[in-house]
């Protein structure tokens, strides 16, 4: 984004109940499965929701415990935890077929080490990563506050929340911030199209979700009450899977900075960490809120390239976008290199990706998000390499 004159920017963010978030969560839910039995297994899986119906395609090597009845079982729990028990997409009825099968020998034998070689990436690609100060998560705001009001609905409607009464899982919002010489200032306008029971006041739904919606946002940031558009058609009681057809991975800027820095184009969910789609991803984000915090800049994209069977990423590349704290970008990438071991097991072992820790990012992004330790979850998000980049650059 420009960093002078005034603009304005929008970011949208989907629930947990949207159709592509639907199918996310169970293509990650499949990857913990396997994960839990296996730390090394491989998973690529595909799923498509739609009414009544879940399908699950893709690859796994992994261990014969992890069963198509108990994957379909899985499922299904993951679509009562979403809150889905409607006549047209139901946890209880809805069929599940599975049609994973063995990974492909000839990806395989690219990505497996052996005497003469180190593990390789799981496929060609480009990847980005990305941080600002424009929040305490050092994430774009935008993004930031569209997850942050759809994180909020779905925690108070599990909860039984009266402020949400009659709310059901699918939603999306979308925040327009407008800024000024490179910061956000305050909102004007903002979008809130939630799923709801037949019946339900419109009126009542947007005057609880502006209760909502003015405390999550910074004090004074509030949009004027024409600029704030709830359920703009007017009805949204058909939703979910039965709505609208589900496809894991078709959310991929929602999943990661909405639309503030460039994306390499790969999916995340239901992809192993040897595919460097979401690994390397994940470790670009890491290398750029590190740099951040590290207060070497104000704005920092990193993009990383590999080659499906090679275990050396093919090049690093760092933009500080001219809020570089006396540190040269040149400095910076090599620095980088030589603090974290960039191969795919490099960058496995350094974040404890082999883990079944993914279900928690299929919803609400993949970054701008909490670690914690205890469940080993977001670890991409830690400040550890602050100390070194500081002692690096004798700060």
């Amino acid at each position: 984004m420009r960093d002078h004159g005034e603009y304005l920017f929008t970011s949208e963010s989907v629930s947990e109940g949207h159709p592509d978030k639907v199918a996310d969560r169970i293509s990650d839910t499949v990857l913990d499965a396997f994960l839990t039995a296996d730390p090394y297994a491989r998973v690529a899986c595909e799923t498509l929701v739609t009414t009544n119906r879940i399908v699950l395609a893709g690859e796994t090597r992994g261990p014969a415990t992890v069963t198509p009845e108990y994957l379909a079982h899985l499922a299904r729990l993951a679509v009562k935890d979403i809150g889905y028990d409607q006549a047209g997409f139901s946890w209880r009825n809805a069929s599940v077929e599975c049609h994973l099968h063995a990974q492909s020998e000839d990806i395989a034998i690219g990505v497996d080490s052996s005497a003469e070689k180190d593990e390789g990436a799981g496929d060609q690609g480009i990847m980005f990563g990305y941080a600002c100060r424009e929040t305490e998560a050092l994430m774009p705001a935008p993004i930031y506050y569209a997850h942050l009001i759809l994180r909020r609905i779905a925690e108070l409607r599990k909860n039984n929340d009266p402020l949400v009464q009659g709310l059901q899982p699918d939603a999306k919002s979308q925040v327009t911030l407008r800024y000024v010489d490179g910061q956000p200032v305050g909102a004007t306008s903002i979008v809130v199209s939630t799923q709801h029971d037949e019946g339900a006041d419109q009126a009542e739904i947007k005057s609880n979700l502006w209760t909502l919606v003015e405390s999550s946002l910074p004090h004074g940031w509030m949009v004027p009450e024409r600029e704030f558009y709830i359920n703009p058609t007017g009805k949204f009681v058909i939703g979910g899977p039965d709505g609208d057809c589900g496809l894991t991975g078709r959310k991929i800027i929602v999943d990661t900075y909405g639309g503030a820095a460039p994306h390499g184009g790969g999916a995340f969910s239901g992809k192993d960490p040897t595919k460097v789609d979401r690994s390397a991803a994940y470790v670009c984000r890491y290398l750029a809120k590190n740099v951040v915090a590290a207060d070497l800049a104000e704005r920092c994209t990193i993009q990383i390239s590999y080659a499906i069977g090679v275990s050396h990423p093919l090049s690093v590349y760092v933009d500080l976008h001219n809020t570089g704290q006396g540190v040269e970008e040149g400095k910076l990438e090599k620095t980088l290199r030589e603090l974290v071991n960039l191969s795919p097991r490099g960058i496995r072992e350094h974040l404890h990706l082999n883990r079944p820790i993914y279900v928690p990012t299929s919803a609400y992004g993949h970054f701008g998000r909490t670690p914690d330790e205890s469940k080993g979850t977001f670890t991409w998000e830690s400040p550890d390499l602050v100390p070194a980049l500081k002692a690096a650059f004798d700060r």
